[in-house]
C-alpha cells in the first residue's frame, strides 16, 4: 500500500535528487572535459561531435526542469536515451560493475529505473507544475 501522505515527498526526494546528478553530470562536461573535448571524445565513439553540444543543453535543461518540478515527467522520458547512449557507447562494453574500468552499466541502469520512477509518480510536492491551461491564464493576465 502506498502512503498518500508521504508519497508526494518521496517523489520530490528522488527528482531533486536526479536533477542534482545530471547537473553534476553536465558540469563535468562543460568545466572539466569541456564541451569541446566532450565534442572529441563523442567524435572517437563513432557519434557525431555536435551531439555533445545537445547532450549538454538536454542533461542541464531537464536537470532544472526536474528540480523545479516543471514538467518533470517529460523530463525524466527525455532524459532516459541519453543514459541508454551512454550504456550503449561506453559503459556497456565496460561491464555491468561500475567500478570496472571505463565504468560499468549498473548505476546507469539504476538511474534509467528512477527516472521511470519519476514519470510515473510525476512532480511531487514543492513543484512549479506548468501546464498548458497555467501557462494560457499567467499570459492573459
Amino acid at each position: 500500500m502506498i502512503d498518500t501522505r508521504t508519497a508526494p515527498y518521496a517523489a520530490t526526494l528522488l527528482r531533486v535528487a536526479l536533477g542534482i546528478l545530471f547537473l553534476a553530470h553536465a558540469g563535468l562536461k562543460v568545466f572539466v572535459f569541456t564541451p569541446a573535448g566532450t565534442a572529441q571524445f563523442f567524435q572517437s565513439l563513432g557519434l557525431p561531435g555536435p551531439l555533445a553540444y545537445l547532450v549538454i543543453v538536454v542533461e542541464i535543461v531537464g536537470a532544472v526542469a526536474l528540480i523545479a518540478g516543471v514538467y518533470s515527467r517529460l523530463a525524466a522520458l527525455a532524459l532516459i536515451p541519453i543514459l541508454l547512449g551512454a550504456i550503449a557507447t561506453v559503459h556497456g562494453p565496460a561491464g555491468f560493475f561500475f567500478t570496472n574500468p571505463n565504468g560499468g552499466w549498473e548505476f546507469l541502469a539504476l538511474w534509467i529505473v528512477g527516472l521511470l520512477g519519476v514519470a510515473l509518480l510525476g512532480e511531487g510536492a514543492y513543484a512549479l507544475r506548468l501546464t498548458p491551461s497555467t501557462l494560457r491564464s499567467t499570459a492573459t493576465h
